[in-house]
């Protein structure tokens, strides 16, 4: 243990002096939770709209203004030709457009069916299918509203069943798409600190010597490895009591299942990083080949299948075998389980096996695979 120390402390030393270091390692994190927090986020408001209104009618402009009166869309500009709704969507000035054809309100007046065109732009698929779902809901409430005004006027006895329905929604409230990201963001700052951190430390002392000097002294292989890991395991710690009050204080997203069992689980997480981490330093010769080695092999396909982003249920089937293979994924059903469920142990014990496989088999392989290369 002494001598394990002394590596520990080497390594501590050495991280102090590196400034670039200690920099990345506890204030990238917070600068990352902090732009990913409030840039990434799904929430779609204020969809610039253009209108061709050839009506110019009363109730056209009663549409209109269900449109206006949400926080959804905002009037960029009316317009007389439908080639300058085309201009503005080429340019981006516009995401959707409504055009309304002459006849619409003689037409609404005469219990006709009115046509009603709405445009899309289709190049951000996600804000145009969300634009498309809150213009179809407000068209249809209008449209609802014009045939009770017209039963009410024609003095109708029974007036047409209306279905009331009342909707819940558990663990976010409010939709919000940053509660469902940030949780997300401690597995990939997790990830990125502790892999690239690690096996940058040891390819770097790689290519200044200094691994061989520690080699032929009678330092053993397991004290060289744990003496190496430890400090990046208490930096993986500091990161996460870091990104859990950030989370609690700025976005006001507490641990609900317990910061306890949150630690204890993210430090099971831990040996697969560093694991990793260990196994990237063995396959590489330098700092640049590791880092490259670490980012196109091993985070981009963890964090596409892992279900950060895109949901793993729209994957085809074999995407979604494989992604039960990447540990990130069940990191990210504990953290989202205790920071928006509140769930425990309970529900979280096969996440957490399967991280401890993962971890235990990776970290286990990594090591056996560094002692070879030492040897």
């Amino acid at each position: 243990m002494n001598i394990i120390f002394h590596i520990i402390k080497k390594e501590f030393i050495q991280f102090r002096q590196d400034k670039k270091m200690f920099i990345v390692s506890f204030f990238a994190p917070v600068f990352q939770l902090l732009i990913l927090g409030y840039a990434a986020t799904f929430d779609v408001s204020k969809i610039p709209m253009a209108v061709c209104d050839f009506d110019n009618s009363p109730s056209s402009r009663t549409l209109i203004r269900n449109f206006t009166s949400t926080e959804y869309f905002r009037v960029v500009g009316y317009y007389d030709k439908t080639s300058e709704i085309d201009n503005q969507l080429d340019d981006g000035h516009a995401s959707i457009a409504v055009v309304i054809p002459r006849g619409f309100e003689k037409k609404m007046g005469a219990g006709q069916s009115a046509p009603l065109q709405v445009i899309a732009d289709g190049t951000e698929t996600s804000s145009a299918t969300i634009g498309l779902n809150y213009a179809f809901v407000i068209v249809s409430r209008y449209s609802q509203n014009i045939v009770l005004e017209s039963l009410i006027k024609r003095g109708s006895v029974m007036m047409p069943a209306r279905l009331s329905t009342e909707f819940r929604i558990w663990y976010n409230p409010d939709l919000k798409s940053r509660n469902f990201m940030v949780p997300g963001v401690l597995g990939l700052l997790l990830m990125v600190m502790t892999m690239i951190l690690t096996s940058l430390a040891i390819v770097k002392e790689k290519e200044l010597g200094t691994l061989e000097q520690l080699v032929v002294t009678p330092i053993k292989p397991y004290q060289l490895i744990i003496g190496k890991l430890a400090p990046f395991f208490v930096i993986g710690v500091i990161d996460v009591i870091l990104v859990v009050f950030f989370a609690s204080v700025v976005f006001s997203l507490p641990v609900k299942g317990g910061v306890l069992l949150l630690l204890g689980l993210s430090l099971i997480f831990l040996m697969t990083t560093l694991g990793l981490g260990l196994f990237i330093s063995t396959i590489s010769r330098t700092q640049q080949q590791a880092m490259m080695t670490a980012i196109f092999f091993f985070m981009m396909p963890m964090v596409f299948f892992s279900g950060f982003v895109f949901p793993i249920e729209n994957m085809p089937t074999i995407i979604q075998y494989i992604s039960y293979l990447i540990p990130l994924r069940y990191y990210f059903v504990i953290v989202r389980g205790l920071f928006l469920k509140g769930v425990g142990m309970s529900i979280l014990w096969t996440q957490a096996l399967a991280l401890l496989i993962f971890g235990s088999v990776i970290l286990s392989l990594s090591v056996m695979r560094f002692q070879k290369r030492l040897g």
